[in-house]
């Protein structure tokens, strides 16, 4: 199986993924972490475009194929992303879940963009403003919706696996 997050960052997105891989014994192929080690690396230096996305296809595809579950975790802010990740859930032949998490409460939105620090060294994350501004394109197929206002992280995990 083949779990895709996608979601604004401050959404509990990573936190959730997190939690889910740990309890399925999943693959947890997080794209902040992938894109952080590629600029460490200085191979690239600017923009990354998609180099963190496809490096994160080809791992999924790797570790679909022999039968393991993945679960990825990504802004994912476009239908190209997105349906790169169903294609690659396709190619392996496995069943697709995509999970989109939102917070619904502005307020709380802002206050937890505000409040993180980082878990990946040297990753720089974005403040209010950048999170509002993202490019973040609407979604035009059935997919699940998990709203993460007032919900602890174990009740959106609940909400997810009862859809597996």
């Amino acid at each position: 199986m083949l779990i895709v997050f996608s979601g604004l960052p401050g959404t509990g997105k990573s936190s959730i993924a997190r939690k889910l891989a740990s309890e399925l014994k999943a693959v947890w192929l997080r794209i902040d972490s992938i894109e952080q080690a590629i600029r460490e690396s200085g191979v690239v230096s600017g923009s990354l475009n998609d180099a963190g996305y496809r490096a994160a296809y080809a791992v999924a595809q790797d570790n679909l194929s022999l039968g393991l579950s993945v679960v990825a975790d990504s802004v994912n802010p476009w239908m190209l992303t997105r349906n790169a990740w169903r294609g690659v859930g396709l190619r392996s032949n496995v069943a697709v879940l995509e999970v989109e998490t939102v917070c619904s409460d502005k307020e709380e939105h802002r206050r937890r963009i505000e409040a993180r620090a980082s878990d990946i060294a040297g990753l720089k994350l974005p403040n209010w403003q950048a999170v509002l501004e993202r490019d973040y394109q609407p979604w035009d197929r059935d997919h699940l919706q998990v709203d993460t206002a007032k919900r602890s992280i174990a009740d959106c995990v609940a909400l997810i696996q009862a859809q597996l």
